[in-house]
């Protein structure tokens, strides 16, 4: 099975029809996925995998934003928090880097969600591949991921 079947069937077990999209020319970026979206940067979700203590952790991101991992240690409880390598990231998620989603991962991960985000009615996030998105509410991404909102970003 696919990566976008994989996300479409863990979608659908949580009550939330993906209603994906895809962009031949890419997606891979939060500046790529508002361009061919037509939404603004800030409201694309970047999926970001880190490791906090040696376990994986992700920071559901505003594309206008970046995490500091620092800021990200300290609402993890952990003493230091850096970017998983992207064998660490598909370890962790299933997917690759660029195309993460937000959940459809083989185990939960536990996660942290900018406050930034929840100032829009639509986000979007990635649906499994670097070419594919779909649109959701804050608040399915805060209850399909049971996302802890922090504040982590860069000042």
């Amino acid at each position: 099975m696919g990566a976008i079947e994989r996300f479409t069937e863990a979608a659908r077990a949580l009550g939330i029809e993906p209603g994906i999209r895809r962009f031949p020319e890419g997606t891979k970026t939060a500046d790529d996925a508002a361009r061919a979206i037509g939404c603004d940067v800030a409201q694309i979700v970047k999926s970001l995998v880190f490791v906090a203590d040696g376990r994986p952790v992700i920071a559901f991101t505003s594309g206008a934003n970046r995490v500091d991992p620092s800021n990200l240690a300290d609402v993890a409880d952990a003493s230091e928090a850096r970017r998983a390598t992207p064998e660490e990231a598909r370890a962790a998620t299933g997917f690759a880097v660029g195309g993460t989603p937000p959940f459809g991962h083989p185990a939960p991960v536990r996660s942290f969600l900018d406050p930034a985000l929840l100032a829009f009615e639509e986000i979007w996030a990635a649906a499994g591949t670097p070419d594919s998105v779909f649109p959701l509410t804050p608040a399915d991404l805060q209850r399909a991921t049971g996302a802890e909102t922090a504040d982590f970003i860069e000042r």
